[in-house]
């Protein structure tokens, strides 16, 4: 299998949540358009992250496109956890759709609905309906991509 895999180059994106009066994010390798009519998106969150707990008493998530710029913004919802660091205290946000976290540095970002979770062993996946979104910039030379994200030490182990 890691012939196949290991030559991908996934695109990155931040997601970030909120409930029971807590915010959470994290860097997000496993997502993507799901279905065009209507539009659908899902996101995979590993079952040791705290956005993953976050989110399972969340009803809306939050998914940040980064460009190839944003290496910083990566690492801090990549390589540090909410467990420990409040992620938020650094970075420009604003609460949007539901009250949920949107990174202002963002190019471009989307607040989905969660409309159903599905369990496929270290990770769950979200199917998020779009219901706001919002775009500052478009990326000029692309967007981030795990390729750019190699010297970050993830925040949780990754088994």
């Amino acid at each position: 299998m890691d012939a196949f895999i290991d030559p991908l180059d996934y695109p990155l994106y931040v997601v970030t949540t909120a409930a029971k009066g807590e915010w959470s994010g994290c860097l997000v390798g496993f997502a993507s358009q799901c279905s065009i009519r209507p539009v659908r998106f899902t996101v995979w969150l590993s079952k040791a992250n705290r956005t993953f707990r976050t989110a399972q008493a969340a009803d809306h998530l939050a998914v940040h496109l980064l460009g190839p710029g944003q290496h910083r913004l990566a690492e801090l919802f990549g390589g540090e956890t909410g467990d420990h660091v409040d992620k938020f205290a650094s970075v420009a946000w604003t609460a949007k759709h539901a009250g949920i976290p949107v990174l202002d540095a963002a190019p471009a970002w989307f607040v989905g609905r969660i409309e159903q979770r599905t369990d496929a062993g270290d990770h769950v996946g979200f199917l998020l309906d779009p219901v706001e979104h919002g775009a500052h910039t478009r990326p000029a030379a692309g967007t981030f991509h795990l390729s750019d994200a190699s010297d970050i030490s993830p925040g949780h182990p990754v088994d």
